[in-house]
């Protein structure tokens, strides 16, 4: 069946996030080490991104490494690295064709050297595409990020930048490393784990939440577009009630 012809191309999600979860139990089923599944991880970021801008999706956000994954084994963390250096050269010629635009959010100063430089050429040489957004969440923790935020405003707010009664939701959007996109509309997690791992805790507030036992390499196109149909099949009410909404 051509799930595609399914989804509503009027009822998109505007911003579409992803955690990207079971490379290494992939591996892992199959008698290889970790690294090999993370290796077959970037075919399904590929597939992923080149899908989603075909259907019209505005934003992606991939959770690609988190604030947490510098604790696994040095190795492990060696070998993501390498990885996201090599995706990043072999993918610029794919986000130029699609008229993708590449972002980054987190942390990424604590990225090695050679990683922040090649990421920061690829945003700049797609800064001017306009048909998706693509955003890799580096480095990245959410409790961080608010940490962050308070922090910054705290600052702001003592040397009389901003007063306290002029802090809104606005200002702290404002101050997020999200303040160029929207906020989620539909959240995906592969593996068949149901937690959210510290991912744009403030940004998901009214997200639809979608999990598959899909393992990571293992999701292809049906299983965003069964991901996408699920979401166009639910009432989004926003605190309101179904009346108020029709």
């Amino acid at each position: 069946m051509n799930l595609i012809n399914s989804i509503d191309k009027n009822n998109l999600p505007k911003h579409l996030a992803i955690i990207m979860d079971g490379n290494g139990r992939w591996a892992k089923q199959k008698g290889f080490m970790r690294a090999f599944g993370h290796e077959n991880g970037t075919k399904s970021v590929r597939v992923t991104v080149e899908t989603c801008a075909k259907l019209g999706i505005e934003n992606l956000t991939l959770y690609a490494f988190s604030t947490e994954n510098w604790n696994r084994p040095k190795l492990e963390v060696d070998t993501l690295m390498k990885l996201l250096v090599s995706s990043l050269k072999n993918e610029l010629k794919t986000l130029q064709d699609n008229n993708i635009r590449l972002n980054s959010i987190g942390n990424l100063e604590k990225l090695p050297k050679s990683i922040y430089k090649e990421l920061n050429e690829v945003i700049n040489l797609t800064k001017n595409n306009t048909r998706m957004t693509l955003t890799l969440a580096l480095s990245y923790g959410s409790r961080e990020e608010l940490l962050n935020v308070v922090k910054n405003i705290s600052d702001k707010v003592k040397n009389n930048i901003i007063s306290i009664d002029s802090i809104d939701e606005s200002i702290i959007n404002q101050h997020l490393y999200t303040h160029n996109l929207p906020d989620v509309d539909l959240l995906i997690r592969t593996s068949g784990e149901h937690r959210i791992s510290n991912f744009l805790l403030w940004q998901i507030a009214y997200a639809e939440l979608y999990f598959t036992n899909v393992l990571w390499p293992d999701f292809k196109e049906n299983d965003l577009y069964e991901a996408i149909i699920s979401y166009q099949k639910r009432e989004r009410r926003f605190g309101k009630t179904s009346e108020q909404i029709k």
